[in-house]
């Protein structure tokens, strides 16, 4: 019998960081190369990748394809990170194919990290599903990133490219983008949707030495945007009026890069109608996306963890709102968050700390002292659920949005909290 609690057990022996394809290239053997089986959608960059994913799967859905996702980090239980048509997998699911895949895991004498292993239910779990097409994030990176075991994808995608990750990725963009790059693979179509000119043209030789048709978003096809906290209306040259609930300003875009891409797609031999591809922009949600949680007060959760994120979130704040705001923050110990209180210091009024439930996750009173330094007021404290009420406490007295910004993984104790207080429906 299949135990969800015993996969989370395995999964917890095993979490390391380890980049490399060796052993997920191994254990996908041994599984009988169930990458191999679907089609897949590719999908890299720095920021971006997550809604990509989300939006191009809604609309597949919408044209009739048994859709897969998989994307990370999962936000609430580690079932978030795997959906078929939309839907996320149950329990009992993931927990017979990690019961299939452990004695595979146990028999190889360089174990799969916990990653590996989660990329490797990914593409057994679509298999056996049969779905039409599966849209895989990478984790990190693209050419050692373990989803790049895919040999020809139906389209590679470069959402865009930015500082992050620079201990395992490099320092410049351009070491970055070609490391990115190396999901292109021999022959088959590839998207750029960024505009950082020195990355362009690490993926342009990249595609070249591959024989990859390399098409760039045209960001100049988007006109009549407008946007608030509920949703974004914008044209797009050829397609007309799209609509989403989807609201950070960076969005339209993500909706640009969705749109060019489902034009490549349709080269390649797919049914997508208009129809599905404004109905399932429209229904498209990505959690922790400057992602509105309430009204009363305004509580908004954005995972803006790069510095490229950081100046997104800026915009969307400074185009929103015309109050300071309630800043509810934690972070990643190996993240640049200086540039929290660099960049949006002048939108804080107050500011309070906490540490994510991650190993890697700075503590709070370091992060806490940072923006201090930077004459901005605040608190922290040992027990998350207690600091995420006085945040929302204080946003409540002094009528002014909450925004909580920063690692994901700090996403599903502030969920919990909400909904014992009923702020998140």
């Amino acid at each position: 019998m299949a135990d969800y609690n015993d996969s989370l057990e395995y999964l917890r022996k095993i979490a390391v960081s380890k980049l490399g394809l060796e052993r997920i290239t191994e254990l996908c053997r041994k599984l009988g190369n169930p990458q191999n089986k679907t089609k897949i959608i590719h999908v890299a960059g720095t920021n971006g990748k997550g809604s990509f994913c989300t939006m191009i799967s809604e609309i597949l859905r919408d044209s009739g394809y048994k859709t897969g996702c998989f994307s990370s980090p999962a936000l609430t239980e580690v079932t978030d990170s795997f959906r078929i048509n939309g839907n996320e997998i149950s329990q009992n699911d993931f927990a017979e194919i990690m019961t299939d895949i452990i004695p595979v895991c146990e028999s190889m004498s360089d174990k799969p990290t916990e990653f590996e292993v989660l990329t490797a239910v990914a593409f057994e779990l679509f298999a056996r599903e049969k779905c039409d097409i599966a849209v895989i994030e990478c984790g990190m990176g693209g050419d050692t990133d373990s989803t790049n075991v895919i040999n020809s994808p139906l389209l590679s995608v470069i959402t865009n490219i930015a500082l992050d990750h620079t201990s395992f990725l490099g320092n410049t963009t351009q070491e970055i983008a070609l490391h990115k790059a190396g999901i292109i693979k021999s022959g088959r179509p590839v998207l750029y949707g960024g505009n950082n000119t020195d990355a362009l043209e690490i993926i342009r030789n990249t595609a070249v030495k591959s024989n990859s048709a390399l098409t760039v978003t045209k960001h100049g096809r988007l006109s009549n945007i407008s946007s608030d906290i509920h949703g974004i209306s914008l044209d797009f040259e050829k397609f007309g009026t799209i609509r989403t609930s989807m609201t950070g300003t960076y969005q339209q875009y993500n909706i640009a890069n969705v749109l060019t891409a489902v034009e490549i797609l349709r080269g390649e031999g797919l049914n997508i109608s208009e129809t599905a591809v404004k109905s399932g922009l429209l229904s498209a949600r990505i959690h922790g996306r400057f992602e509105l949680l309430s009204e009363n007060p305004v509580i908004i959760f954005d995972g803006s963890h790069n510095p490229d994120g950081i100046n997104q979130l800026a915009m969307s704040i400074d185009k929103y709102f015309d109050k300071k705001i309630v800043l509810l923050t934690g972070v990643m110990a190996d993240k640049d968050y200086e540039l929290y209180p660099q960049i949006l210091g002048k939108y804080i009024d107050r500011v309070y700390t906490l540490k994510p439930d991650n190993p890697r996750a700075l503590d709070s009173t370091t992060l806490l002292l940072t923006f201090l330094k930077y004459g901005i007021p605040g608190a922290t404290g040992e027990n998350a659920d207690i600091i995420i009420n006085i945040a929302v406490d204080y946003a409540l007295e002094n009528n002014i949005p909450l925004i909580a910004a920063g690692s994901l993984y700090m996403y599903k104790d502030f969920i919990k909290s909400l909904n014992l207080r009923n702020l998140h429906g």
